[in-house]
């Protein structure tokens, strides 16, 4: 018999080798000799109160073997010869995209701005260390997109867009642990991704697709409302029958470019803030209930997730960071934007996470309207530019501490901080326009009564986080295809149809099944 049900576990229980058996056989009132084996479907915390507890979703064996967990497969066939698609990028979108295309028969030939992941690791320390950014190559562009080398974490609401679970078997597949199949908030690691996504390129050309990297995409040629060739930084030319467009939310110089051509775009609402990074230990003592004492070793680095309406305007937490690091993130030299990481084990001694407000494209930007659909880009830019200037015209960025920021005070010294460009005081509260800068001050205060310990001289702000989602949508019918282009596919962040890794790739099979028709 199988039985599927909930256990809960408090800490000294999870930490006993045989503690989940216990648990089970007691719950179930059997002899644990009958049960045979567990399967974990779920596991989350609950540390809501000082109790701590795990939450357990499972299947139970009694009297009968539990199976293996039978290898993940998916159905890759040869392509070499196969009818081409063109997938423009390479971040989750394109590569799920790609994979699609194969299963369905389909050749896909990928072009992608920037290097492998292993190459791209020079420029990321160019970035960090000599302050010059490659701008094909870099946080946001390379193989594996934003997320290879910006976490992996894998949470999505997006649960009606596709089949998230294909999504993470498939991650499996490729060499994720099987862990993220029965977290509550998944999570791979920037130093276990990059293997995953080679693995994923590996299994493209192992079935006769192409991938072409440093291979930026300059010119589309249209004849009769459908793109005939793309024409690449090296003027080569391709004859094209279909396009899935999944160049990221930074790819600016495609917007520019399909702009330029009068494809119709629209101006989308987005968000911008800053980066906070307090001591994990802080978050740790609010999160578990243990302020000046250590974590109990069972428990991950703690989280959090916040959220508060601001004069009808959502200030919250973004792409959080437990154990992490924050990173350089933009895509030009000139201008600074920051995000965050974290490794596979959160073992870093910072939390950091974006905390941004809602910019309303109809409402908050009439005076960018000269811009049309690209109004919230040049938004974007323009506070991009003021922080590489207010940093000192270097990667390094400017920062305050969040007591300081929310006081209007310039800070005369700073935390220290994971961010390895560093960091120049700069008052951040003045440079700020006042629907960012007053929206923050106040959904900080709402934070430090919400998590006593958060409202903290000890944390630092650092700006900008700017890159949360694209502010240009790529218009697209039922059909996904754009409606004045009938062969191409805006796909994924950068055409404003997902946001992150997981709903990203979804929107990338989506878009190569209704290519592949």
């Amino acid at each position: 018999m199988i039985k599927a049900f909930q256990l809960r576990l408090n800490l000294h229980q999870e930490g006993k080798p045989d503690g989940l058996l216990n648990k089970a056989a007691y719950d179930l009132d059997i002899d644990k000799s009958k049960i045979h084996g567990i399967k974990i479907l779920r596991k989350s915390i609950d540390a809501r109160k000082k109790n701590i507890m795990f939450n357990y979703k499972v299947e139970v064996y009694i009297n009968e073997p539990m199976p293996e967990n039978s290898a993940y497969s998916f159905d890759y066939k040869d392509v070499s010869k196969a009818k081409p698609i063109h997938i423009i990028g390479f971040g989750p979108a394109g590569m799920w995209a790609a994979l699609r295309c194969i299963e369905l028969g389909f050749k896909p030939v990928v072009l992608e701005r920037g290097k492998n992941v292993q190459d791209r690791r020079r420029d990321l320390k160019a970035i960090n260390q000599n302050h010059f950014v490659n701008e094909d190559s870099n946080y946001c562009f390379g193989e594996g997109g934003a997320g290879t080398y910006s976490d992996g974490k894998l949470y999505t609401r997006s649960l009606k867009r596709g089949d998230v679970r294909r999504i993470f078997e498939n991650l499996v597949f490729h060499g994720a642990t099987e862990q993220i199949l029965v977290d509550a908030h998944p999570h791979i690691g920037t130093n276990k991704l990059p293997k995953v996504v080679q693995n994923i390129r590996e299994t493209i050309l192992k079935f006769g697709g192409e991938v072409h990297f440093e291979s930026r995409v300059t010119d589309f040629k249209i004849k009769n409302s459908k793109i005939v060739s793309i024409q690449l930084q090296n003027e080569k030319e391709l004859d094209v029958d279909k396009v899935i467009l999944a160049t990221g939310h930074s790819a600016r110089d495609i917007f520019y470019l399909l702009d330029k051509k009068e494809i119709p775009l629209k101006a989308k609402s987005f968000a911008m803030g800053v980066r906070v990074e307090h001591p994990q230990h802080i978050i740790d003592g609010i999160q578990y209930h243990c302020k000046g004492e250590p974590r109990n070793e069972l428990l991950p680095a703690a989280a959090y997730s916040l959220v508060q309406q601001v004069n009808h305007r959502g200030v919250y937490s973004f792409c959080m960071c437990p154990g992490g690091f924050i990173v350089p993130a933009a895509t030009a030299n000139g201008e600074v934007v920051v995000n965050g990481m974290s490794p596979s084990k959160r073992n870093n001694k910072y939390a950091n996470s974006g905390i941004v407000v809602e910019i309303n494209a109809e409402r908050d930007l009439y005076k960018y309207e000269q811009f049309g659909a690209l109004k919230g880009l040049e938004y974007q830019k323009n506070l991009e530019r003021l922080a590489f200037t207010s940093g000192g015209r270097t990667q390094t960025a400017p920062a305050q501490r969040l007591t300081d920021f929310v006081e209007g005070k310039l800070s005369t010294d700073l935390n220290d901080t994971s961010y390895q460009p560093g960091l120049k005081s700069s008052p951040l509260h003045s440079l700020f326009p006042k629907l960012i800068g007053g929206s923050l001050r106040k959904g900080f205060k709402a934070f430090g009564e919400k998590m006593n310990g958060f409202y903290t001289e000890e944390a630092n702000i650092i700006g900008v986080e700017s890159r949360t989602s694209s502010p240009v949508n790529i218009p697209r019918k039922e059909t996904l295809e754009h409606p004045e282009v009938s062969n191409l596919f805006p796909c994924g962040e950068g055409g404003g149809y997902a946001g992150g890794i997981v709903s990203a790739a979804m929107d990338g099979e989506r878009c190569a099944e209704a290519a592949c028709k």
